[in-house]
């Protein structure tokens, strides 16, 4: 029997660009560790042709975008399907498209994409599917009907039945637990063979809708008693829905289970930390070193935690040119000339105004006297398209860059997965200051420590588990949870001044110790340790 893996978006690489970021590169990534695992899941989410929106930034940083059409075609396989389903007093089709995730030892996870470009299908639903976090209310409500009740309904009609256990990634697709009780489940059975993972720390990044358009969407889908478990603010809230109704609950940090337990006190949330998929993150020349020195790491992340045995020359060397990858990337996005000879720090993620993209730049003066020859910047992300907050951030990157004296700054545009392994591997330093606690996990820099990368990070998301200051990477604060900037702008330049760059400078066996207790720590982070624990819930879900 199959465990069921639903969620609003699915990365599995930059082309196929149905994913905003990282909640999506993330499930990407459950499900390649699922393949390499041998676990029998089958995941169902939309195909967005349109995607999140390629991003175009001009000369001062002014975000806008475009949305090219994407060609399933080339990506995925049609399944020559139609599922149907009744929406608005019509029968929405979607076709359904596939692709296959080929685990390390050949077993095989389908990944299902519900395509809603069908000639039958009327002005507004032929569009649904088209834009991924896009469009109001009216449409993510539906695009969120055709993922949990079309999701099912997709799988029974592919052969995945009966479903042994339900797991809903996110609130986006509670509606899945609704239709297998319309399928034969009790309310029992839901409760006991559905887990929820829930990963957004604010209450605004759920979504809540009203009920007069829920109950035109739904029809009769949704029960009294689930009414009320839904019920949240006079709203219909996703994800109460869908933690209420589920049996099992994780957050994605240990200190994100705090978070979401304060914000949903009738559940126990239990604490599973993210992890990513080792052999996707790791660059090429890293995997190179690793495979001569680390015989084994692929099928065994573990292995990563014997990091101190690998030769400081064979090390450097796959460092130097995982940074040169980088240098020429961005010379030939930017034009910007980055130096081989200077600490060179990244921040990549996506745009919101809580991650505090341009703390780092709060003081320029001071940051000139401690960087200016020493540092240089390397940015990526991209804002959502109505998120005015977010791209003022991108601007403000702009804006500082040109006031810098030496120290260059590169911002790479269009964030994608492969530039996300450039910059992932090819800095030195990781930089990540949230706001504590607002940080789910922060994958980017799970990714950065298995190559070597160490973090200069607020202590949020998954951080504080990792982190031991000044051996492996640096802590930001004392973990406040009360927004000051000047306070943690304070704190960073003074790590950076005082700890970070006289490493750097040192002798180079100095930095090549972090850099080999950064990759030990890897193995507690990869996908592999964080399947496993999911696999232990998943043979419990019957």
């Amino acid at each position: 029997m199959t465990i069921a893996y639903l969620s609003a978006e699915i990365g599995l690489y930059s082309e196929l660009h149905t994913y905003s970021g990282g909640l999506g590169v993330l499930a990407g990534d459950h499900l390649k560790s699922a393949a390499d695992e041998g676990i029998g899941i089958a995941a169902v989410t939309l195909l967005y042709r349109e995607g999140y929106g390629r991003q175009h930034l001009d000369a001062e940083g002014n975000q806008t975008e475009t949305y090219p059409d994407l060609d399933p075609n080339k990506h995925l396989e049609d399944t020559g399907l139609v599922l149907e389903v009744p929406l608005d007093g019509h029968s929405l089709k979607s076709k359904i498209w596939k692709t296959v995730i080929r685990g390390i030892e050949g077993h095989e996870v389908p990944v299902y994409f519900l395509d809603t470009r069908h000639a039958s299908n009327n002005a507004i639903h032929l569009n649904l599917s088209d834009r991924l976090y896009s469009g109001g209310d009216d449409m993510r409500v539906r695009q969120e009907y055709l993922l949990g009740v079309g999701g099912i309904r997709a799988l029974k009609i592919l052969g995945h039945w009966p479903i042994k256990g339900l797991h809903l990634n996110e609130g986006h697709c509670s509606f899945a637990g609704l239709e297998m009780m319309r399928q034969g489940w009790t309310k029992e059975e839901c409760s006991r063979r559905t887990l929820f993972t829930t990963h957004t720390p604010v209450p605004a990044g759920h979504d809540k809708f009203d009920w007069e358009l829920v109950d035109a969407v739904t029809g009769d889908l949704i029960g009294d008693d689930e009414r009320r478990m839904a019920t949240h603010e006079g709203l219909c809230s996703m994800s109460h829905l869908g933690i209420r109704m589920a049996g099992r609950v994780n957050a994605v940090s240990h200190l994100n289970s705090k978070v979401a337990s304060e914000m949903f006190p009738e559940a126990e949330i239990a604490p599973i930390t993210n992890g990513v998929h080792h052999t996707t993150w790791i660059s090429p020349p890293m995997a190179r070193l690793y495979d001569d020195e680390l015989a084994g790491w692929r099928a065994d992340g573990a292995l990563l935690e014997m990091a101190h045995t690998l030769s400081d020359t064979g090390l450097e060397r796959a460092r130097a040119e995982s940074r040169a990858v980088l240098r020429e990337l961005a010379m030939t996005m930017t034009g910007v000339e980055l130096d081989g000879n200077r600490l060179t720090i990244g921040f990549a993620r996506r745009f919101a105004t809580y991650k505090r993209a341009s703390l780092v730049f709060r003081d320029i003066k001071r940051l000139n006297e401690i960087g200016g020859g020493k540092i240089q910047f390397v940015f990526s992300g991209k804002a959502h398209p109505r998120d005015e907050g977010g791209k003022r951030l991108i601007k403000e990157v702009f804006s500082a860059a040109k006031e810098l004296e030496d120290i260059p700054v590169a911002f790479l545009e269009d964030y994608s997965m492969a530039t996300g392994l450039a910059m992932t591997s090819g800095v030195d330093v990781w930089l990540n200051t949230p706001v504590r606690p607002m940080e789910a996990s922060g994958t980017s820099g799970m990714k950065a420590v298995m190559n070597g990368v160490p973090n200069l990070s607020i202590l949020d998301g998954w951080w504080p588990e990792a982190c031991k200051h000044g051996e492996n990477g640096w802590g930001i604060g004392k973990k406040e949870e009360d927004r000051d900037d000047e306070r943690d702008a304070r704190s960073l330049y003074g790590v950076l001044e005082s700890e970070v760059l006289p490493v750097w400078s040192s002798a180079r066996s100095n930095w090549t110790r972090v850099m080999k207790n950064a990759i030990s720590v890897g193995p507690r982070f990869t996908g592999q340790r964080m399947i496993r624990d999911y696999k232990s819930i998943y043979e419990s879900l019957d």
